[in-house]
């Protein structure tokens, strides 16, 4: 990976994900991309089309796969916990027919048990699936939660448990949001918050850092709240991000944004980070 990062975001997949999702990284002037291969708020298995897969493989294109926003592999209901496993594994197979580089999933909350047991059946149902990986495939990349309800993960120090109990399974990487961490109380825009929510990061889990969500913060840091803002115009600061793209644990890790609006302010977003990567 080089160690300038590619800056990118989060596509809009109208009309296939090749043709639609590479027009919109065109329009946007996204370096790499994500996209959904399912619907993201429901359990309906999406096969894809093959053209469509291959045109977007053949593109050379740097891709990711956001899981869909239901899984939960904490959790007590067995009817979610199996569908969870089927589309943690659907999106890895389907990631790995577009040659995505990984898969990023939310590392789940316990609801109603013991964080210890929720993550005792993490462990039982997501080794296999890491098993499964193939040597040319996607990573699975963990990525965690902003610390509302009973999230298993929040803090960046919750990855050290987290990893522990998938024995640092070689593929299991990690995805940080920028927000995310922000509201789980990592002040990054403190004058040393990146340089020590990173150093614990490298320390906890040094290489696995994969990707990195840039998303601005509407609330305070501490808050628990999942709210994006556009860089630069929320609690975090523009000034954070260049910090970040220059940490030694972020080099070359692409950065994707996941803000609000769509083109114009996506486009907006990507321009802002281009800047601060050039500085």
């Amino acid at each position: 990976m080089s160690e300038t990062p590619l800056i990118g975001g989060h596509v809009m997949v109208a009309g296939g994900l090749a043709t639609g999702g590479l027009a919109y990284a065109a329009d946007i002037g996204a370096e790499m991309i994500q996209v959904f291969v399912s619907n993201p708020r429901g359990w309906a298995l999406n096969p894809g089309v093959p053209a469509e897969d291959a045109r977007l493989r053949e593109s050379g294109t740097v891709t990711f796969v956001h899981a869909c926003y239901l899984v939960n592999l904490g959790s007590p209901n067995p009817d979610t916990l199996t569908k969870s496993v089927d589309s943690v594994r659907h999106a890895l197979t389907r990631a790995a027919a577009i040659g995505a580089r990984g898969v990023v999933v939310h590392t789940g909350s316990a609801v109603s048990r013991s964080k210890e047991e929720a993550l005792l059946q993490v462990r039982e149902h997501l080794l296999p699936l890491l098993d499964e990986i193939p040597a040319d495939g996607p990573d699975l990349l963990l990525e965690p939660m902003a610390g509302q309800g009973r999230m298993l993960c929040a803090a960046v120090q919750d990855l050290g448990p987290y990893l522990a109990a998938l024995d640092f399974h070689p593929r299991a990487g990690v995805c940080l949001d920028t927000c995310h961490a922000f509201a789980a109380g990592h002040d990054l825009a403190s004058p040393d918050g990146v340089r020590e929510t990173f150093d614990a990061l490298h320390a906890i889990a040094p290489g696995r850092l994969k990707l990195i969500h840039a998303n601005d913060s509407k609330d305070p840091v501490g808050s628990n709240r999942d709210h994006h803002e556009n860089i630069g115009a929320g609690h975090i600061g523009a000034e954070a991000f260049g910090e970040i793209m220059r940490h030694p644990a972020a080099a070359g890790v692409p950065l994707c944004v996941e803000t609000p609006g769509k083109a114009v302010k996506h486009r907006e977003d990507i321009e802002l980070l281009k800047k601060l990567r050039a500085a």
